[in-house]
């Protein structure tokens, strides 16, 4: 068991019960650390912070819009005021779109940027003064195989596109502030067991998993796993790497 007691982790986009940070927000909850449940969605981090509370663990919910400086700021702020430090950030927020780079408008192009890039850039700048400042702190973005691969499953070319953005973005930022302490890691799920995948009709779902050489999908417990390693003492040599979690789809 990995040791976050007293530790105080943000998590973004937590409150969705379609995606992965509800999962990475509860299993970190269950190695003890105090969870703040991050989102734009009220309704979702109330039940977020419920379900972590019935289990035992400790959490709060903070309403937070990803594309607004004033918002993180004032998060980052109460978060400081209220315990005092700030250890890990999970930057989950991100947004899809399905659509062709002929169809594609720019307020696409800005709407995806803005949520999976320039967010998590704000997230990342605000959380990280305190963590340089305390001279210790872990920051896990979430990529995906997609920028990687060129998309191909969900996501259109400017979901790629923003999620290949973020791991340049993580592997610059590790060489500026690794030496006070603080880790950058990037992780970068391929097909997961979500909402999304069991919607798709069952022969293209086939297609998809024909690809995979583990021959299913992952589960989002797999992938918060990695991420709460990656997230811990124990991972403090381990800094501007990208993991794939993908059942072998892409392999560098």
């Amino acid at each position: 068991m990995l040791d976050f007691d007293d530790q105080v982790i943000i998590v973004t986009g937590a409150g969705s019960p379609k995606g992965i940070g509800r999962v990475i927000a509860k299993t970190f909850a269950k190695q003890g650390g105090m969870v703040i449940i991050a989102d734009i969605n009220k309704a979702g981090v109330d039940e977020t912070v419920k379900i972590i509370k019935d289990e035992g663990g400790k959490a709060e919910g903070i309403l937070l819009d990803v594309t607004s400086k004033e918002s993180i700021d004032n998060m980052v702020k109460h978060v400081i005021d209220t315990y005092g430090r700030l250890d890990v950030l999970i930057n989950n927020a991100g947004i899809s779109q399905k659509v062709t780079v002929e169809d594609m408008t720019l307020d696409d192009i800005k709407r995806v940027f803005n949520v999976n890039m320039f967010g998590l850039f704000l997230c990342t700048q605000a959380c990280m003064k305190p963590m340089v400042k305390a001279g210790y702190g872990r920051i896990v973005n979430l990529s995906s195989v997609s920028a990687k691969r060129g998309g191909g499953i969900f996501g259109g070319a400017h979901y790629s596109a923003s999620k290949a953005a973020v791991l340049a973005f993580s592997k610059n930022l590790s060489r500026e502030i690794c030496q006070h302490g603080v880790t950058i890691n990037s992780v970068c799920p391929g097909l997961i067991n979500t909402e999304i995948w069991k919607s798709l009709p069952q022969e293209q779902a086939q297609k998809i998993i024909d690809g995979i050489p583990v021959g299913r999908p992952g589960e989002t417990q797999e992938v918060a796993d990695t991420i709460v390693f990656l997230a811990s003492k124990e991972a403090s040599y381990i800094t501007g790497e990208e993991i794939d979690i993908n059942g072998g789809q892409h392999m560098d």
